[in-house]
């Protein structure tokens, strides 16, 4: 609780305590309404200054000017005698704990989302003639070497260039595993070291950094709102003044109607009672709190899983997928490829993949790198020259003078040359050499060990499709698709015809039926935009890829998908319940109100007491970790 919540506390209990006090205390007339206004004025000073400055501003309709009138008319009508003070006090008195309980509420589902801001880090150590200097990060230029001590955060996003240690990535990714680190490795900012001194060289600057990128979409995060979100600030703006004329022509009309047509004593203090008592059932604090903070609550309680949302309104859409594309490599793979078999060589297989390895040598694509590694000795990047790197076929070089082409079938085809078919499954690399075919080598992926049970629980949640979008060949794509249990598969794709393929999966919905699609690569950023969902894989994700999504995975695991639609749609569920809960208990209390059945204290329950049940309500969506755990296992 922080100092104000403590504050409005304390302002709470006093007036509790006078107001009890002076239940036991015989007084009348003057004296009583001057000791009433004490506890009315302690707890409610501010809902009367907000109404008042509302009315200056011309910005009269809020609950602050349903509260201030409500109160004050009461308490009119307890100065004539036919009221009492403590009903008027009672109203102010449990609308600020309701208030009060809806601040610690948001404050609550905020922590989720303040602890990732703990990220953030506040110095980076540099080493200055022998000394160790703590600088601003944002002071550190890509390739300097940064020094990581054992409780430090990793600053900026780098690779290790000397030490060993364990990290903690929880704050990241959600996991409480700790991961292991070594030279060679890359590291992400925001991490915590727990053991060894690491040096780190960096590759980002800081404001490009993964810290900087979660905490800009965490800021931006709540500017985002859903539908639903929308339409109760558009309710809230037209229902609060209905309610207010309602309530004036409910003090005015029966009284004139009774006295002028039908000759009978107009009763007005009786009529203006029900008036007040219906001003107070109408406050809409129920929905125009618990509503937002029901979404609040989901992307802290998402964001608490490893998922970042980038609003309230892709939380809401999530809700409603039904249909989830995959790419195939880094998404349901690893993206870790091994070279298995080379065939049809005339070459030894060390020449060959020298060849291979050197017009690979500038490309970064999970394939290229396989390749290199396979070859297992530095290159010598003076012997290449002229490469040309053909989007969804292949590489052109020249390697110590030869022409290397390197690439698929369509490669080979567009340079005229005759090549022998690989009857092995796994993803076929042929190779050219001065227009002479030089033989294939194989490789494959490896399929992500929470693949297939991510599937299989997204199928069991309710999305009826699930599809696999690939540049693989098609007896690749074809194994991995059957292995996963996947219901469509589209191979040997360019980046082009992946867009293509999403949008003709987009043609002929309804507005209800959302579909999403999961990527990681720079390539993927075009779908990632065109679908309903744009949903990256965080951790290996490019920058484009993060850029263009709408949700981000920070761990790579395929699970957390099914986590973050579990959020979304219990989300959402909360906020339906208490959308018809709220407006159902309102709806009949103001009939009650308006037929003099209701008093001032049904008219409290009907504000804050459904007011704190909504809100309630609302915090359950952070409770979600156990339902995870099972998804988990």
């Amino acid at each position: 609780m922080n100092r104000k919540q403590k504050k409005m506390l304390t302002r709470i209990l006093c007036a509790l305590a006078l107001m009890i006090g002076l239940a036991f205390l015989p007084v009348e007339g003057w004296l009583r309404f001057v000791l009433y206004m004490i506890p009315y004025f302690v707890v409610g000073y501010d809902i009367l200054r907000k109404a008042v400055i509302g009315i200056y501003n011309k910005q009269v309709f809020d609950e602050n000017f349903l509260m201030a009138i409500a109160t004050v008319g009461a308490i009119a009508i307890a100065v004539t005698g036919e009221g009492d003070y403590t009903e008027a006090v009672a109203v102010m008195l449990f609308y600020q704990i309701g208030e009060l309980f809806q601040s610690y509420a948001v404050g609550k589902s905020r922590k989720n989302i303040t602890e990732l801001m703990d990220i953030r880090p506040d110095y980076a150590n540099i080493e200055r003639d022998g000394d160790i200097v703590q600088v601003d990060p944002d002071e550190v230029a890509i390739g300097s070497v940064i020094i990581v001590r054992p409780g430090e955060k990793v600053p900026i996003d780098g690779m290790v260039i000397e030490g060993e240690s364990t990290l903690d990535t929880s704050a990241l990714t959600g996991e409480s595993v700790p991961r292991d680190i070594a030279a060679g490795a890359e590291v992400t900012s925001g991490c915590i070291n727990l053991t060894g001194v690491l040096e780190i060289q960096t590759t980002k600057e800081f404001g490009e950094s993964t810290v900087s990128k979660i905490l800009d979409l965490v800021g931006r995060a709540s500017s985002r709102k859903s539908k639903s979100e929308d339409f109760i600030s558009k309710f809230a703006k037209v229902y609060t003044p209905i309610v207010c004329y309602s309530a004036l022509a409910l003090a005015v009309l029966p009284p004139l109607v009774s006295m002028l047509v039908l000759g009978l004593d107009a009763n007005w203090m009786n009529w203006i009672y029900r008036a007040l008592t219906f001003l107070v059932i109408s406050c809409p604090c129920a929905l125009v709190i618990s509503i937002p903070l029901s979404f609040f609550a989901g992307i802290g309680g998402a964001s608490k899983e490893g998922v970042l949302i980038k609003g309230s309104n892709y939380l809401e859409a999530l809700s409603q997928v039904d249909t989830i594309v995959f790419d195939k490599t880094g998404t349901l793979t690893q993206g870790v490829f091994e070279v298995n078999e080379v065939h049809h060589s005339n070459l030894d297989r060390e020449q060959l993949l020298y060849y291979v390895a050197h017009a690979e040598s500038a490309s970064s694509h999970p394939i290229s790198q396989s390749l290199q590694r396979a070859y297992g000795k530095s290159l010598d990047l003076s012997k290449v020259s002229d490469i040309q790197e053909i989007s969804g076929h292949g590489i052109l070089a020249k390697v110590d003078g030869k022409h290397v082409a390197v690439g698929n079938h369509k490669l080979m085809a567009t340079q005229q040359i005759s090549f022998k078919e690989c009857h092995y499954v796994g993803t076929v690399i042929h190779v050219a050499i001065d227009g002479e075919y030089a033989g294939h080598i194989v490789i494959s992926d490896v399929v992500k060990k929470d693949s297939e049970q991510a599937i299989k629980q997204l199928k069991k949640n309710g999305v009826k499709k699930t599809v696999m979008l690939t540049g693989d060949a098609k007896e690749v794509a074809k194994q991995v698709a059957e292995k996963l249990h996947l219901d469509e598969v589209y191979s040997e794709l360019l980046p082009q015809d992946k867009v293509e393929q999403v949008e003709a999966l987009l043609e002929g919905r309804n507005a209800k039926e959302k579909l999403a699609f999961v990527g990681d690569g720079i390539n993927d950023a075009p779908v990632l935009s065109r679908a309903d969902i744009g949903i990256a894989m965080g951790a290996m994700g490019s920058d484009a890829a993060i850029e263009a999504a709408d949700i981000v995975l920070m761990d790579d695991n395929p699970l957390r998908i099914v986590r973050a639609i579990k959020i979304s749609r219990k989300c959402m569920k909360i906020v339906y319940q208490n959308i018809f809960f709220s407006i159902g208990i309102k709806v009949i209390c103001l009939i009650l109100g308006a037929l003099g059945i209701a008093n001032m204290w049904l008219a409290i329950f009907a504000d804050v007491g459904v007011m704190v049940l909504a809100v309630l309500n609302a915090i359950r969506v952070l409770f979600t970790k156990k339902d995870f755990e099972r998804t988990k296992r």
